[in-house]
């Protein structure tokens, strides 16, 4: 089991495969999305699904599951009211309501560590359901 640069009180370990993703997302545009999750047994974040450029918000809203929590990195490219495209980095942490009490735990503690991992990230969400994470909160948030 691998604790890289792990602290006592969470001990849960960021898969280097997650940071790798992360930075291809970020400096090469190579998705537009990444799903994490947190494997109980090996105590670490890992990758579980990526969403490649062309991909909707639509696409990366439908991958999160409905009854699970999940970490998720979106990339949300703008206009902004002077026509500049921008590209803001969300960090999104999916903790639905009907998830259970320990999952619900589980994220909540390791969120601070495993995102200061991720370094760029613009803007964090908490979404306990679907609405909470609609394109226009992003939008909102964004300019």
């Amino acid at each position: 089991m691998a604790f890289r640069g792990g602290n006592a009180s969470s001990g849960m370990g960021v898969a280097e495969h997650c940071k790798n993703t992360f930075l291809e997302l970020q400096r090469k545009k190579a998705y537009r999305y990444v799903i994490f999750k947190i494997d109980e047994k090996k105590k670490e974040v890992v990758v579980e699904k990526t969403g490649g450029p062309a991909e909707s918000y639509d696409d990366f809203t439908a991958s999160m599951p409905e009854n699970d929590c999940r970490y998720a990195i979106y990339d949300f490219d703008f206009v902004t009211s002077e026509n500049c495209q921008k590209s803001k980095i969300f960090f999104i942490a999916w903790s639905p309501s009907v998830s259970r009490i320990r999952a619900k735990m589980l994220y909540a503690t390791s969120k601070d560590r495993f995102r200061r991992e991720l370094d760029g990230i613009h803007y964090e969400i908490q979404a306990t359901d679907p609405t909470e994470m609609e394109l226009e909160v992003l939008r909102d948030r964004a300019h």
